[in-house]
This record gives structure tokens, sequence and C-alpha cells, in this order.
């Protein structure tokens, strides 16, 4: 393998006639604290993978880049008083450091940072692009609100109806926000899946999240008129169950009764909880009778509409029907609140619907006038065609998926490039003028109003109107921290290009990312995000038509807990920093124990012990080396057959992830080559140490060049091994006496069919049963099983 990798083993070239691998990592979030257990762990397993797909022959693209949009900067800088822009200039600049430390073999001229402004111009043309496909737009949406730090705040920054950061009451509010429209590619990112080979697990979680379910849609009139409810429903057969409806705390129709006290202080309350608490199942149950009542459409009973916090507006319609004889939740609600309870579907004989809910599925319908005597599976088709009938609903859809909010209302994030005109409304700043800059500023604190910082710079806000030319504004939101990390595996097949967000035919010989490497909490929205604006870049001709998905495996790695079997966290005393262990024990050290610790996917815990032992290893493994170097011409028969059984078994579970095991023969292999004490030639010696050097790659490389070995060993072909070499010595052959087992014998596997037979013959379990006749007949299938056929006297 001559060519460019000699003077840079770790580029990959566009375009080479190799065979590609594109292998991808998670690029990190550059914060203070530096990289930490978890990133070491993904990515020496990643490049582990890439240092042996380089040395199988393949042009390997092993990218790395800076996800450096986010509020814990915005937040250090104003703590600090230093500029974002700097904060992530020093990140990115200790990170960089610490992963040549580890010898991680990224390919650097293909660097990219979110928060270059030459990168995240063409993060603002996908919002563009968005928009005027009519899958970005402007809405009131409820948020959680900090009145301290002044910020919103997603569900998981909320605890105990607290600000996680500072420990502030949070309130909701209604915000004008920028949406995607994310929800119009649900069924595609589903069907989407079946053109990847994304291991069960990950295709599991995508699809639990957008939570597909069929149903029916209904509408319960108000007794007072007004606009109906709407509903959705998988159990449509249950519809004459429903005795009562819930609706959310910010379902529009509250708005109309808050002068009753009592409903007005229980959205008071629901405003300081986040969606996070408010949905818990364990959780008692709380409403509000909001003295409205709905008309149940197939019974004509008048039922009560309470207002409870577990119904969220973000979720469906904001509004459910309640049905307690056949739903936990709705029976615990019904029994606190003295709620009628009506059985329509038949439980087993002395069931008391009173005391628990009959939940389950199947059953005959009861009570439930026309769909009265059907089993389940035909109730459900028959009560949609008659409310389809009636007019009563229809037919219908609906996801887990909600529609992605778009707007921060903080600095350190991309300007999202629209501008608004009282005249012509909204319209996106045009594309001859993108990126939409983020200016640099003194202050970062936000508004009191909740707008971002850049709301209070007066000459960026004002701009004229890209359609008449009038004053207008710009939008003073940012975008999530998703936006720029949701393309990036784009831009590395092409980080330079002025002119598009990447080349249509480095795009074409690079796609999709062969192998997807990350942590398990990115198998939902990460993955389900980026696979969608991939969906929509196909859509619009950005990337190449015969790639419909981006990604072609997605793997999960495993979590390493502290020594004490808990996870790693300062409050607990048990984090380990990878840079301590690389200064005192060295790179070689850290990478190899950390992929000896457990199997990939695993969850393992640190054990200082089983550390030393790794190190312990390498020293002998260098002391072996470097003992045998320039000492024997030829290398001993035994000492061969074990260094060519290891590298085709390092080489099998290199290519599959299994490291442990990997590392395991290592030491094995060690073992036995000491045990053993014979003649190993530099030749030899040689490909022994290819055989390590993507694991422990310093090592390798200084015993390499100790053996003479030209160039860089990360530059070579994995060693060859002999076929006939990796055969075992000895194997094991089953012994039959008339086809049933009678014993096993280790033998030579060149044993003549005359040995195996005299040496069969001779272990006392066979020959007892020999003795009891004649052998008329052996059956010998070589390497296989030898069989004595038998007559007894």
């Amino acid at each position: 393998m001559k060519d460019t990798l000699n003077t840079n083993p770790y580029r990959a070239v566009d375009f080479s006639e190799r065979e590609k691998r594109y292998i991808l990592v998670e690029f990190p979030y550059p914060s203070g604290s530096g990289l930490h257990v978890g990133h070491a762990f993904s990515f020496i397993a990643a490049d582990i993978y890439s240092r042996y797909l380089r040395m199988q022959g393949k042009n390997v693209l092993f990218p790395m880049g800076w996800d450096a949009f986010g509020l814990p900067t915005e937040n250090y800088a104003i703590k600090t008083g230093q500029k974002p822009q700097l904060v992530t200039q020093q990140n990115t600049e200790t990170f960089k450091r610490q992963m040549h430390e580890l010898g991680l073999s990224f390919d650097w001229e293909r660097e990219i940072n979110t928060t270059d402004p030459s990168y995240y111009k063409w993060t603002q043309w996908i919002f563009i692009k968005l928009w005027e496909k009519g899958l970005a737009y402007k809405t009131e949406m409820p948020i959680n609100w900090c009145p301290s730090c002044k910020v919103g705040l997603a569900n998981e920054e909320v605890v105990d109806g607290k600000c996680e950061r500072c420990g502030a009451e949070t309130t909701r509010r209604r915000i004008s926000q920028w949406v995607v429209k994310i929800t119009a590619y649900a069924d595609r990112l589903i069907e989407g899946l079946n053109k990847t080979d994304f291991i069960d697990k990950v295709r599991a979680a995508q699809i639990n999240w957008i939570g597909r379910s069929s149903g029916a849609s209904v509408k319960f009139p108000l007794k007072d008129n007004g606009e109906p409810l709407e509903i959705f429903t998988t159990r449509p057969d249950t519809l004459w169950g429903a005795t009562f409806m819930v609706i959310a705390p910010e379902h529009p129709l509250v708005e109309k009764i808050l002068d009753n006290a009592e409903v007005a202080q229980y959205v008071e309350e629901a405003r300081k909880k986040s969606e996070l608490e408010r949905t818990e199942l364990s959780r008692e149950k709380t409403g509000v009778f909001s003295g409205l009542m709905a008309i149940n459409p197939c019974t004509g009973r008048e039922i009560p509409i309470w207002i409870s916090d577990f119904v969220l507006a973000t979720y469906g319609t904001g509004a459910i029907m309640a049905v307690p004889a056949h739903d936990e939740r709705d029976h615990a609600f019904a029994k606190k609140f003295n709620l009628p309870i009506v059985p329509v579907i038949e439980a087993p004989a002395a069931w008391d619907y009173n005391e628990a809910a009959y939940v389950g599925y199947e059953g005959k319908s009861i009570n439930s006038g026309v769909i009265s005597g059907l089993p389940t599976a035909e109730a459900i088709p028959a009560a949609i065609r008659w409310l389809e009938e009636q007019g009563l609903g229809k037919e219908s859809v609906s996801y887990h998926l909600r529609d992605w909010i778009f707007s921060r209302q903080h600095y350190w994030g991309e300007p999202i490039p629209m501008i608004y005109c009282q005249d012509c409304g909204w319209n996106p700043v045009p594309e001859t003028d993108l990126p939409v800059v983020l200016p640099e500023v003194e202050a970062y604190q936000p508004t009191d109003t909740g707008e971002s910082p850049l709301a209070a710079i007066e000459s960026w806000v004002k701009t004229t109107c890209p359609r008449c030319g009038k004053p207008a504004r710009r939008e003073t939101d940012t975008m999530p921290n998703w936006a720029g990390s949701d393309w990036y595996f784009l831009r590395y097949c092409d980080p330079h290009n002025d002119h598009a967000l990447a080349d249509m035919e480095k795009l074409r010989y690079w796609m999709p990312v062969d192998v997807y490497i990350g942590g398990d909490e990115h198998n939902t929205l990460h993955l389900l995000y980026s696979r969608f604006i991939y969906q929509f870049l196909h859509d619009i001709g950005a990337v190449p038509p015969e790639i419909p998905e981006p990604y072609q495996v997605r793997l999960s790695h495993g979590v390493i807990l502290g020594p004490d079997g808990q996870r790693m966290s300062k409050s607990r005393g048990n984090v380990i920093v990878p840079d301590s262990y690389v200064e005192k024990y060295g790179a070689d050290a850290l990478r190899a124990y950390m992929m000896f610790i457990g199997p990939f996917d695993a969850t393992m815990a640190w054990n200082e012990r089983a550390f030393m032992g790794v190190r312990r290893f390498l020293d002998r493994f260098n002391a072996f080396v470097t003992g045998c170097k320039g000492k024997y011409a030829d290398t001993d028969p035994a000492m061969k057959r074990i260094i060519h059984k290891l590298i085709k078994a390092v080489g099998e579970d290199l290519s599959s992830f299994k490291f442990n095991t990997a590392v395991a023969k290592m030491m094995e292999a060690l073992n036995d080559l000491q045990d053993i004490n014979g003649a190993v030639s530099d030749a030899d010696l040689r490909d022994l140490v290819k055989t390590t050097a993507p694991i422990i790659p310093f090592m390798a490389e200084e015993l390499w060049k100790l053996l003479g070995g030209e160039g860089t060993v990360h530059a070579h072909m994995w060693a060859e091994y002999d076929p006939e070499l990796v055969l075992d010595i000895l194997i094991e052959i089953p012994i039959q006496v008339n086809g049933k087992l009678r014993g096993k014998l280790e033998i030579s596997r060149d044993a003549s069919e005359e040995e195996v037979r005299q040496q069969a013959s001779q272990i006392e379990s066979v020959a007892r049963f020999l003795q009891r006749g004649e052998v008329i007949k052996v059956i010998y299938r070589k390497g296989q099983l030898i069989n004595f056929v038998v007559r007894e006297s």
C-alpha cells in the first residue's frame, strides 16, 4: 500500500480507486472540562477500527469536528466575562491536544466547527429551504421558563419544578417560536429504516419515538355549543365507555374559563411543572372540573370536562376521552373524583370494574350499541365505519413525534436567517447575503422579555425588507444546537466548498456513512433529526438521488461506570480523568485497557487492578520483541503457528468490534510464546507488531522502527497468515460405539485412520464396550468422528 498513505496515512483521498469506508463518531461539544471517559471509549474504538481498515487497503474517511454552539458556553461566558468565541477556541484546542495524545487517527484536513460562519452559512441555507417548502413556520408554543436565568428550558432542564442550573422555580410561558415540520416525514422516517443495517435496539428506539398509531379522530360536541373537542383514540370500540373528558391546562378552551378561581389556580400550578413530571405514570393524578360539559357522540349522554396536567397541549389535540373501566390511569382518576365507570369490554367472570380496570386487549364488546357482541378485532373497524357513516369521526393516524421547536432565545447559536416586514411578513435573507454572521457583543445576558440578547443590538436588528425594501427587523432567535449537527457528516465529504454544502460527486463517492458510532442517548432525537434533514435534502436534490439514507450501520457504544459501579460524577468523587492515565502510564495502556474492559456495547466498571494488568502485559510484550530482535534468522514452527493464528483471530475480532477478545487473545499468545521461548525472526516479529498496531499505535511504531520496518507501520498492509498454520495441531474427535457417544480423543489433525483407531480403542470408557463382542466395522470420517460397529456376543 505505497501511495499517499506513506506521507499521511490518515488522509482520506477523494475518488481513490481503493474501496472507501466512511467511519463516523459523534463530534463532541468542546466543554471546558476536556475529554471524558465516554469520549475516549467511543473514539478509541472507532480509531482502532479505522486503523485496521486502512491496513486492509481501504480508503478510510475518519473525520473530526466540533459541535460548538450551545447554552453551556454562553453561561460560562456570562459567568467569567469572556467571549464565547474565545472560550470555544480554548476548549477545542484542549480537546484536539488530548485527541493527539490518545493517538486518534482523524483526518484533520477535514476538521469542521459549527460556529464557523463558512459552516453555518449552509445551516442557514438549509433552514431557508425548509421555509420555502412550507416545512418551517412560526407559532406560539408553551415553554418552560426560568425567571432567574431568563431563558426557555428544555423539559430535561426542569427538575421538581425548578431550573436545573440555578434552582429557581420555573413557570410556563407562551412564546412565539420557529417550528420545523418533521411530522411531515414521520412515515418516511420509519420506512427508511428498511434501507439501513441498524441494530435492532436502534431501530426500535427510532420507531418508538415516532410512535405511529392507527385509530380514529372523533369530535365531542360541547353542551353549550362552541368548537367541539376533537380527540384521537386507538380504541374507538371503547367510545361508548367514555364517561368524562380531560383537557390540558394550556388548551385554548381553558383560556375562556380562567375567571374561575379554582381553575386559574390549578393552571398556575401546572405551569411550574415540566412535561416529564406531568406525564410520570406513578405520580398521583390531579385535576379540576372545568364546569363545562361535552356530549358523548355515541351515547348522547352529557359527560364532564376536567382539566389535568397529565394531558399535554403539545401531544395529540390536548384533549382525551377517558374510559375508566379499561384504562388504569383513567380508572385512578375516576375513583379519586367519583366519576362513572361503564364497562364496554367483557372481562372474565367475577371481574369487579370498580376495583380495577380491565385492560385486556381482546374481548367482546358490551354496552356498545351497534358493535355490541363483536370481538375486539372486528369491533375496532366496525366502530370506525359507524363513526364515518354517522359523520361523527373518521379513520386516522397519530404520532408521538411532534414538530421540532427550532427557536432558542439565546445568543450563542446560528442566527435564524429571516426578516420581518410590517407589510410583507416573514421573508428569508437572500442567499447571496448568507451567512448572517453572529455579531460579537460585550454582554450576553438574556433580556427580561425573554428575547435573545441579539434583540438589544439595534444596529444589527434593523435592516431592510428583501421584498419591498422598506425598514424591517431581523429575527433575533437563534437555532438549537441540533441544527449544526444534523448535516455535519455531509460537510466532512467536502469541508472547504464555498459554493454548495458539498460537491455532489464527492457525496456520491463517500456517502452513505458506512458505520456511525454513538451513544444510546442520541439514538432518538439526534439520529431522527439528522435522518430527517438528509431525507429533505434528498427531496430537493442536494444529495445523490441513489442514496436515500445517510447511515448504513449505526452502533451504540457501552458505558464505563466508576470504580464503585456507579455512573461517574464529580459529586460521587468517582470520575476517571483520561489525561492523568495518559500522563502516568501512556496512551497505549489506556487504549488497550478501555478495549479490554468488556464488550463494546456493554456496561462496565473501571477496575484499577485490571488496568495495571494490561500495563504489565504491554511491558512484557515490549520486552519480548526487543529481546528477540536480531537474534534469529528463522522462526520455530510452533512460534510461527502462534503468530499466524493471532493474525487471523485479531483481524476477525477487530472487523466485528470484538476489541476485548482481541486484546485477550494477544495476552494469551504472548503467554504461549514466552512458554515455548523459541526463535522468532525479525520478519515474524514485524508481523506480530502489525497485529497490535491498531490498538497500541505508539508502542507498535517504536517497535516497528526498532525492527527495521520501512516507513510507518500504520501505512502497511495487515499481515497475511498461512491457512495451513492456523489449523489446530490437535483436534478432538468424538468416539462412538454402535452410534452412541462413548468418549473423545484428542489427536493430531494429520493422524492416520490406523492411529486414530488404535488410540481410541485404548480409552477405558470405549474399551469396555468393544469387549462386549466383535468389531465388525469401523466408520471413520477424517477429523470428524470414529464409530465402532460391534456385534455383541
